[in-house]
């Protein structure tokens, strides 16, 4: 795995677009920067690795937009030791952008396929998120609460296991919608009973599989 500087190159390069988009959490940019996003491609895809898409990484998942990833994150507000959920661990590029902002991250995949792959190719990169396999819309209660919750796939409507699991205080970042396109929410837990709701545009991402998803 070599890290070059026609890589590094590329990922200012990246950062660029994001900027031009609208993304100005510089924790994120720099967490971008430094992630060398295209040891998640075989060699012979590394042209796709620095652009701003979406690509398939396999199990009928892909490695999300780096616009998406920005985009989600940026509105997490992420402090250093935060304690943060991520459902849909997929290529664990999201997570690693997490875990280089500090935070302190438990991350669940429902696929085991990718599950086993991602638990084994990130410590690698220096990327150690605490792993979990599971029905990630019902969240993990074993370890909650949590700080900031992050979900990477698609869901019909907001599973009430992740608001419970949210500290007062904390902040749930998720797309709801239909198949198609989903409506990116951000909920804010203002008190045990009070929720603060803001929406923003739509994306399209794979869809939440699981008991408070879109059922298995």
């Amino acid at each position: 795995m070599e890290d070059s500087y026609k890589h590094r190159g590329m990922r200012r390069s990246l950062v660029k677009i994001l900027k031009t988009k609208g993304i100005t959490d510089n924790g994120v940019l720099q967490a971008i920067s430094k992630i060398p996003r295209h040891f998640f491609f075989d060699n012979a895809l590394l042209g796709h690795a620095y652009q701003d898409k979406a690509f398939p990484i396999g199990e009928g998942q892909t490695i999300s937009q780096p616009f998406t990833v920005a985009f989600q994150t940026e509105k997490l507000e992420i402090s250093p030791q935060d304690k943060v959920l991520e459902i849909g661990t997929g290529s664990g590029y999201q997570a690693c952008v997490l875990v280089e902002m500090g935070a302190n991250v438990y991350t669940i995949e429902y696929n085991k396929v990718l599950y086993e792959r991602t638990r084994k190719f990130l410590p690698k990169m220096g990327y150690r998120p605490k792993f979990f396999c599971g029905d990630g819309s019902k969240g993990l209660p074993r370890y909650a609460p949590y700080d900031k919750i992050i979900v990477t796939a698609g869901a019909p409507s907001v599973p009430s296991s992740l608001i419970k699991q949210l500290s007062v205080g904390g902040v749930l970042i998720i797309p709801v919608g239909d198949n198609e396109k989903q409506k990116m929410l951000k909920i804010t837990k203002v008190e045990d009973k009070k929720l603060k709701k803001e929406e923003f545009d739509y994306f399209s991402f794979v869809p939440l599989l699981g008991d408070e998803g879109w059922g298995k």
